[in-house]
C-alpha cells in the first residue's frame, strides 16, 4: 500500500536539497576556498542557523550538491547513449561525452576531490555516494545486457567496475597530475564488461 510521505519530511527534504544545490552553485562559480557558509545560507534563502541544522560545515553542503550533480550528470549521459551500443561501449562512450569542458571545471573537480579524501569521515561519505553511483549506472545498463535474469549479478558489477575505474583515475590524477579525462577512459578500456 502506498503511504505518503508527511509535509514535513517533504519540506525538510527540500530545504536540504536547496542548501546544497546552492552550495554546489557557488562553489562552481567562485571555488571552495572563496565560498562562505553565509554566501550558502543567502543563496538558498535561509538563515546561518538553519544551514547548521541541515549541515555540520560547508565542506558537506558542497560534497553532498556535487555528488548529486554529478550523479545527475553520470545518469543522464549513460542513459542518452545509442540502445545500438553494449553496456561497456555506453558507459564508455558516457564518460567520454562528460570529458567534454572538462578543462572549465578543472579547479573544482580537483579541489572537491582532495576535499572528500581529507578527512576519514568525508572519504567514508564518498565511498557510500558511490555506492549510490554503481547502483544508478547498474539500473542504466542491465537492459543492454543479453540474457539477463532476475539475480544476474553483471549490472551491479559493471557499476561497481565503473565507479572502481573512476576512483582510481581521480586517486592517480591527484597524486600524479596528467589529463583525468583520459586516465577515467584509460582505466574503463582497461577492464571489460559484457
Amino acid at each position: 500500500m502506498y503511504q505518503q510521505v508527511p509535509l514535513g519530511v517533504r519540506k525538510r527534504k527540500a530545504t536540504r536539497d536547496r542548501i546544497a544545490d546552492a552550495a554546489a552553485q557557488l562553489i562552481g562559480e567562485q571555488g571552495l576556498t572563496k565560498t562562505t557558509v553565509e554566501q550558502i545560507a543567502a543563496t538558498a534563502e535561509i538563515g546561518r542557523a538553519t544551514f547548521f541544522r541541515y549541515f555540520s560545515s560547508k565542506e558537506d553542503a558542497v560534497a553532498e550538491g556535487m555528488t548529486r550533480r554529478w550523479l545527475d550528470l553520470i545518469t543522464t549521459t549513460i542513459a542518452d547513449q545509442s540502445p545500438d551500443l553494449s553496456a561497456h561501449e555506453a558507459v564508455l562512450a558516457g564518460f567520454a561525452e562528460l570529458a567534454i569542458g572538462f578543462t572549465e571545471i578543472h579547479d573544482q573537480v580537483r579541489e572537491l576531490a582532495a576535499l572528500t579524501r581529507s578527512s576519514p569521515v568525508l572519504a567514508a561519505w564518498t565511498l557510500q555516494v558511490y555506492v549510490g553511483y554503481e547502483e544508478a549506472i547498474a539500473a542504466l545498463v542491465a537492459p543492454r545486457l543479453p540474457d539477463l535474469r532476475p539475480d544476474d549479478p553483471r549490472p551491479r558489477l559493471i557499476g561497481a567496475l565503473t565507479m572502481a575505474s573512476v576512483r582510481i583515475a581521480l586517486d592517480d590524477w591527484l597524486r600524479d597530475g596528467g589529463n583525468l579525462p583520459e586516465r577515467v577512459q584509460q582505466a574503463l578500456t582497461s577492464v571489460s564488461f559484457q
